[in-house]
């Protein structure tokens, strides 16, 4: 179910699915050379569970835009956003930003706060006492297609 649009995230309430997840092999799987067929052991994964640790607290955005690419954020991505965690540096977070949301990585130090880009083609901003600003939750996870 979509909450909100903005320029540049459109928001979304996580819709748990009831069952017994999808098939999860703990094998780990290869990204060089191929491993020797071993003993497959299957288990039952849920996304849910793995992905979102609050549920009452946890949203989904679709980004728009190419800001957080440095960050491995792109166009399309579906970010997990969990609303009870702390804002601290370094963190990426979801913040309203005079009237428009956006998702930035958080620089907080003794001079203040901005929200810095990851990508060199757009500004970083400094907060300041004239904005409306909330940081309205921290990025815990980004699901892509492939």
């Amino acid at each position: 179910m979509i909450l909100h649009k903005s320029n540049a995230l459109t928001f979304f309430t996580p819709n748990p699915i009831k069952g017994l997840g999808a098939p999860f092999f703990d094998t780990g799987i290869s990204a060089g050379f191929p491993s020797p067929a071993e003993d497959f052991k299957e288990q039952r994964l849920s996304l849910d569970k793995e992905l979102v640790k609050n549920k009452e607290a946890t949203f989904f955005a679709r980004v728009s835009g190419q800001s957080m690419i440095g960050a491995g954020l792109d166009d399309n991505d579906l970010l997990v956003i969990d609303r009870s965690l702390e804002p601290s540096h370094n963190k990426i977070a979801v913040c309203f930003l005079d009237g428009e949301f956006t998702v930035k990585r958080l620089k907080v130090n003794t001079d203040g706060v901005w929200l810095k880009p990851e990508n060199p083609n757009y500004p970083i901003i400094k907060i300041t006492a004239e904005n409306d600003f909330i940081i309205w939750g921290i990025v815990t996870n980004v699901i892509k297609k492939v």
